[in-house]
């Protein structure tokens, strides 16, 4: 066990001191000389052979702590230790504030012989801690010791805060990965994935990946099983997460992959989405996408919104009003995005004619009104949707959720502890 910090003053049980006399020897002799000699005794305060054995003083229990009493600016990302010698631990409160409440709480373990306590958690920033430590030493007696501290001060701009995708209760296709996206860059990438953790019923194999210094992503090795349960926490209050900031709260989120595995294959050359359900092919359906010069993307994407109904202008993909290519489409219906360019699947109903026949669309996939929202009603967001045999090969990076378009081990490179 590590011993840190200084002793608590004055932190000792009642020390019995035994005093054991284990014989007192008197003897007489005969002093040799001519003619004899006279017998005598030695005094009372001089015992022959006298002997007392005294037992040697017990230990005394002492506590330390890797915050000093009356500390100040003690960093959050510090993990409040708790040692003890010559007596064992027997609780520990930490908080922050006037009053323990499960909300100002530090959690944390005791060693079964009770040499040590940790705490679970980091601190919090600008605030007045108490630890309190009681103690039991050999002979039983219990006392308890206090230590206050203060944190650090922080502001906003030295706070990182995660926020996590999909949201806490959604329900989510099988395709859909963990997105953890901060407000400030992370440079101590491997500090905060350790901080991450996912868990599934059932277990799933899979990997986080840095997108950027602010954002990670968290696939599997496969699409997820349907009617999986994932929690998702993001551990990294207090945690350092680059020169001058730290973490700002714990963050927790669970959600469920749908029961219903929706999976569509959009074939660009045949003009068709094939789309099954739990493996099964429920609907192959004519489709138009895009026409020379504006191909759809090759590609596994994956849906990131649905909108009913959404105004399409074309301003957005950087085509200026004035140009022949312009358009401003209002009320249209049944509407995923699967791209950030732009790419959509929605309801087309001024190219069915060519649905089925001929890619007529500037990127985005069309179909008929009434089969665009048979597939928006069995989709959700996270379904895959894979576009094959255009002339358009490459998918960017990064354009879109676009974790399934490389292999897991390719993605697994993107961890910061791979």
């Amino acid at each position: 066990m590590r011993a840190l910090g200084r002793p608590f003053a004055g932190l000792t049980g009642r020390r019995a001191v035994g005093v054991l006399l284990c014989g007192l020897l008197v003897s007489g002799c005969s002093a040799a000389g001519a003619g004899g000699g006279d017998e005598g005794s030695q005094g009372a305060d001089e015992p022959a052979g006298a002997s007392a054995t005294t037992e040697a003083p017990k230990p005394e229990t002492v506590v330390t702590v890797n915050v000093d009493d009356g500390a100040s600016d003690v960093p959050v990302d510090t993990a409040i230790n708790v040692g003890a010698s010559g007596g064992s631990i027997t609780a520990v409160t930490a908080h922050y504030g006037k009053k323990a409440s499960p909300k100002n709480t530090v959690e944390g373990d005791l060693t079964p012989d009770g040499s040590a306590w940790v705490a679970q958690g980091l601190l919090e920033p600008g605030k007045r801690y108490t630890v309190a430590v009681s103690t039991r030493d050999d002979d039983g007696n219990v006392e308890t010791a206090t230590r206050t501290f203060r944190t650090q001060e922080l502001g906003l701009d030295q706070q990182a805060y995660a926020s996590i995708a999909p949201m806490d209760g959604a329900t989510v296709g099988v395709a859909m990965p963990i997105i953890v996206r901060f407000d400030i860059p992370v440079s101590r990438r491997a500090e905060v994935e350790k901080r991450l953790a996912v868990t599934s019923t059932p277990k799933v194999e899979g990997t986080w990946s840095w997108i950027s210094d602010s954002e990670v992503h968290y696939r599997p090795k496969k699409y997820w099983p349907a009617g999986t349960k994932v929690k998702v926490h993001a551990g990294i209050n207090g945690v350092r997460t680059a020169k001058g900031t730290w973490g700002q709260e714990d963050r927790d989120t669970s959600f469920s992959i749908t029961d219903r595995a929706v999976t569509t294959v959009v074939d660009v050359s045949r003009h068709k989405a094939t789309v099954r359900i739990n493996g099964k092919v429920a609907k192959v359906l004519p489709a138009t996408t895009g026409k020379a010069g504006f191909q759809t993307r090759n590609g596994t994407k994956v849906i990131m919104e649905k909108y009913p109904s959404k105004r399409m202008d074309a301003a957005t993909t950087g085509i200026s009003e004035g140009d022949s290519e312009y358009y401003n489409i209002e009320n249209v219906r049944y509407a995923m995005r699967v791209t950030n360019s732009g790419e959509f699947i929605h309801a087309a109903p001024w190219s069915v004619g060519s649905q089925g026949a001929a890619n007529v669309s500037h990127g985005c996939t069309g179909l008929s009104t009434s089969n665009a929202e048979w597939l928006y009603s069995v989709s959700h967001i996270g379904d895959p949707v894979k576009f094959v045999n255009s002339q358009r090969k490459v998918l960017e990076p990064q354009n879109g959720w676009t974790d399934w378009n490389v292999s897991y081990a390719k993605f697994a490179q993107g961890s910061a502890l791979s």
